[in-house]
């Protein structure tokens, strides 16, 4: 090639080629003539080209090889290949010359190729020769040639599913050819690599299979009661068994073959005291496996047969609810709790927290005399409420629950409430001096409920000779009446019992017949005519029971029935939506604020008809319960001043001594307090919340010994109970107030509690303790005792006529010691007072001598000191010290009452008393705490009033 091109340089020369000779003009042209007999042709390329590259490289591989050829070589620059050009705008693709002398070029690509942004390319080359020289510009180009260009994917992405999660509702007992299917795709861009090949289940052991396309069937029949659903990972390959990146689940639910029922419905709703109306079943709804229902009629039962008295009821004494469901006053409690002045129901077996009197057969109670009078009316009142069972026995005998019988000789009854073979019976014998015809004595009542085993409520009216029984509530006639002779007078006393019947004549010793099997509570008994029905409603009346929220949106067609306690309610549509909307209006509703913690059950029973039919399908029960949480028990706190005293004339006075003050009654409940950061694991803290509720008794006991009543009392003025609808029971050992009402209704009433005693002389203290309680003992207050002293004036005069008021110092009553050496302390009193006086005018005698002695030794330096302490408010050691007063002082201030000159002595004696008392420090310093206090707020008053007498002194 070399040679060639050197044979080329002497004609090129001849020519004039590359000479520097001639004009500028004619070179060029002659250049321009060299060139197109130099360059004669063109270069050649291929037509097409086919070529490959795979994505994320550079090289493509064409079809055939990129090559230009030039018919005019070997001669220089016009035979060689200098470029080749893409025509085509952005295209990532580049061609460069290997070889200008062979042609040789590539082409490759200027930046990554992604297949999945194009697959393919298509685009047109050229050829371009040296042209003549180097300087040459007038390159010839070669025809235009298709290239196309095929991008090969590389398996760089995996499968992914279509959705995260599938689902899907299987019957069970059956094969399904396919339950669901799942779809996964690829990303890639070539069949091989974006084609899904193959599914596969990851999770083991579950009778399931899929298919290659995707689908998922059942290999075995499915059972609802083994399992309810099942959860299954599936992952997906492509073509080039590349797995998915993620596996999706699959959920596949199990339903039971359909039976017709009530569906989506908790067993257990539990209830949170407070809470007013809750749902009972919010969600429920009947399916009927698509029968067509022409009606449907649903009763929902609330079972609170062994709760209380067949419910939840409000547990005050029955003269609380008597007088809170507005009944006439005058009833007579017959089985009231066991208490000082109640004592004859200690004996018996108690349910303490409702006041159910449980009676085995062994048991009888005496009603002392005078509680119930001796000769009812002819109108009067028994109520109670009843639990009682089968008689035991073939030949069942009877069963007292009231009797009055004679007390000894004879065995008459008067009266008496009892049941025989499960009737109940009344018998009322008059008196022959009000009688002497056949009368009506017997009267029976055969009822069921007398012998169910559930709590009922009696009323027995007598309006003689008419006696009418209401049973909860509904009026019931005796279906037979007998009548007797009266019974011949007699001065025979009469014995009232309860439980069985007194027995005292006839036999060997008097003893309890005819006793009861049962419950009894609230027995009471009311001379006079028989409150309404109102009243009885209310007596009975249960404060938990069903409600339906929201009455308007029940629906058309809808209709409901209570009964009167409001356990049971029937519901009646003809439309099953309706229906289900109105049975999940149903709920529960307690409205005691302390209620009765337990377990309510709950029964839904359906009755559904078709068309056509009677009866079609067959629903079963639902069988749930409420679940009555425990109230926060409330802490009853009773505080105020509890040691104080009083002087002695206030004690006999008529208005006497008010025990409390400014006592304070506080109910708290202790709540958790959530902590404020939810992260923390720290237990959280009780935070105390004052609340208002009622009392129903406070009592207030005297310590140390019952009253005496011929010389102490304690008293209240009748008009403060009545004005707050309390009552009252006075005696020696106490006070006791009783009656629904709210926390502050006591305080006023507890204010007003006055004690008097008409002989205090002897009298040191007298201490008492208060107790309050809600729901007749179930939340009691602290035992808040209090003392009261007594502050004796003694007077002694001497030659000189100074006044000395001495009081009995504190220190010597028995506040602190235990009440068998208060007697001791008490009988020791007056010789202590002689001694203190003793002691008092030695005391002065030795101050007279001190005194005489220092003005002798120091004359002026006493003065000076004197005067100093003058200025300091006479703040020295006063312990040898007489204080006098001032009786101009006294005088000179005619607008004081006596109240208030009692009280000045009361000052003057305390500071003597205080004075005279160096034989006990120790005690003075225990007293000087409880006494401390008074002292001190009274100071102005005793500067005011009192001067010292220093005429004595000689300086």
């Amino acid at each position: 090639m070399l040679t060639g091109r050197l044979c080329w340089v002497p004609l090129l020369l001849a020519l004039g080629v590359g000479s520097g000779s001639g004009g500028g003009g004619g070179g060029s042209r002659q250049r321009r003539l060299l060139a197109a007999k130099v360059n004669k042709h063109k270069p050649w390329i291929e037509t097409s080209y086919h070529g490959v590259i795979t994505e994320n490289n550079d090289t493509v591989i064409l079809d055939p090889p990129l090559v230009a050829l030039d018919k005019d070589a070997p001669v220089p620059f016009a035979g060689e290949i200098c470029a080749f050009k893409i025509h085509g705008q952005e295209l990532p693709f580049e061609a460069v010359v290997l070889n200008k002398t062979s042609g040789e070029g590539r082409l490759r690509a200027k930046s990554p190729i992604d297949c999945e942004l194009q697959k393919e390319y298509t685009f047109i080359i050229q050829a371009y020769d040296c042209g003549a020289g180097p300087r040459e510009t007038a390159w010839k180009k070669s025809h235009k040639a298709v290239v196309h260009i095929q991008v090969k994917d590389v398996n760089e992405f995996a499968p992914a599913f279509k959705e995260p999660a599938y689902r899907a509702v299987v019957t069970e007992g059956k094969i399904y050819d396919s339950i669901l299917q799942v779809e996964a795709v690829d990303e890639d861009c070539s069949p091989q690599y974006s084609q899904i090949c193959n599914y596969e289940i990851v999770t083991t052991d579950v009778p399931f299979a899929i298919d290659r396309n995707g689908n998922i069937r059942n290999t075995e029949k499915l059972s609802y009661d083994k399992q309810h659903q099942y959860e299954i990972l599936v992952t997906a390959y492509d073509c080039g068994q590349k797995p998915a990146a993620q596996d999706t689940l699959v959920q596949v639910d199990v339903k039971p073959v359909c039976k017709p029922g009530w569906q989506d419905w908790t067993k257990r709703i539990e209830y949170q005291p407070g809470s007013g109306s809750v749902p009972l079943f919010p969600d429920i709804h009947l399916e009927t496996c698509d029968g067509a229902v022409s009606s449907i009629q649903i009763t929902t039962e609330l079972q609170t047969n062994y709760i209380g008295k067949g419910c939840d009821r409000e547990t005050y004494s029955e003269k609380s609810l008597q007088k809170l469901c507005g009944a006439s006053s005058g009833i007579i409690d017959l089985l009231p709790s066991p208490s000082a002045a109640t004592n004859w129901t200690a004996g018996l077996l108690v349910d303490s927290s409702e006041m159910i009197f449980k009676f085995d057969g062994r048991q009888g109670a005496k009603i002392p005399d005078g509680v119930v009078p001796k000769n009812l009316t002819d109108q009067f009142t028994i109520t109670m409420w009843m639990k009682h069972g089968p008689s035991p026995g073939l030949r069942a005998e009877k069963e007292t629950i009231l009797c009055n019988s004679d007390k000894t000789e004879m065995n008459r009854h008067h009266y008496a409430l009892y049941v025989h073979n499960c009737r109940l019976v009344f018998l009322l014998r008059k008196d022959f001096d009000q009688a002497d015809t056949f009368r009506p004595a017997e009267f029976h009542w055969k009822l069921d409920q007398i012998c169910d085993k559930e709590w009922h409520y009696y009323v027995i009216n007598v309006e003689f000779p008419v006696v009418t029984l209401y049973m909860d509530g509904a009026t019931y006639e005796p279906y037979l009446v007998t009548n007797d002779w009266p019974i011949h007078p007699s001065h025979i006393a009469m014995q009232l019992t309860v439980g069985a019947c007194w027995q005292g004549g006839e036999v060997t010793k008097p003893r309890f017949a005819q006793f009861f099997h049962g419950s009894l509570a609230s027995l009471t008994i009311r001379p006079g005519k028989m409150d309404s029905q109102k009243v009885i409603s209310c007596l009975q009346a249960c404060k938990e029971g069903l409600d339906i929220n929201s009455l308007e949106s029940l629906g058309q067609g809808i209709k409901y029935h209570f009964n009167p306690s409001q356990s049971v309610l029937v519901m009646e549509g003809d439309d099953i939506g309706n229906i289900n909307h109105a049975l999940q209006k149903v709920s529960y509703i307690n409205s005691r604020q302390f209620p009765t913690a337990g377990v309510r059950r709950l029964k839904v029973s359906s009755k559904v008809q078709c068309f056509g039919e009677d009866v079609c399908i067959s629903i079963p029960d639902v069988d749930a319960y409420v679940m009555v949480l425990q109230a926060i028990e409330p802490q009853i706190t009773l505080r105020g001043t509890d040691r104080f005293w009083r002087p002695a004339a206030q004690f006999e006075s008529a208005r006497g001594v008010i025990l409390f003050p400014d006592i304070k009654i506080v109910s708290t409940i202790a709540k958790a307090e959530a902590p404020g950061d939810l992260k923390t694991t720290a237990p959280r803290s009780a935070v105390l919340e004052e609340m208002l509720h009622n009392l129903d008794f406070c009592d207030i006991l005297v310590l140390g010994g019952d009253l005496d009543p011929r010389q102490e009392c304690l008293e209240l003025n009748h008009s403060e109970l009545h004005q707050r609808h309390l009552d009252a029971t006075n005696s020696t050992a106490g006070y006791s107030i009783y009656g629904v009402g709210s926390m502050s209704r006591y305080e006023q009433v507890l204010h007003h509690i006055r004690y008097r005693n008409w002989r205090p002389a002897a009298l040191e203290a007298r201490r008492f303790r208060i107790k309050c309680s809600e729901l007749n003992g179930r939340y009691t207050s602290n035992e808040f005792n209090v003392e009261v002293g007594v502050l004796h004036e003694v007077r002694v005069s001497d030659k000189e006529h100074v006044s000395h008021l001495i009081v009995q110092p504190p220190f010597l009553q028995s506040v602190h010691h235990p009440e068998s050496q208060s007697s001791i302390q008490r009988s020791s009193v007056p010789s202590i007072a002689t001694v203190v006086i003793i002691i008092s005018v030695c005391m002065l005698v030795f101050v007279v001598a001190m005194g005489v002695y220092r003005v002798r030794i120091a004359h002026q330096h006493f003065t000076q000191e004197a005067e100093a302490a003058k200025e300091a408010e006479m703040d020295w050691d006063d312990s040898a010290l007489t204080i006098t007063v001032n009786p101009m002082e006294k005088h000179g201030a005619p607008g004081r009452g006596d109240e208030e000159t009692e009280e000045e002595e009361e000052e003057v004696e305390e500071d003597v008393s205080s004075g005279s008392s160096d034989s006990d420090d120790s005690d003075e310093e225990e007293e000087e705490e409880g006494v401390g206090r008074g002292r001190r707020g009274q100071s102005g008053a005793r500067q005011a009033q009192l001067e010292w007498d220093d005429s004595t002194l000689p300086y």
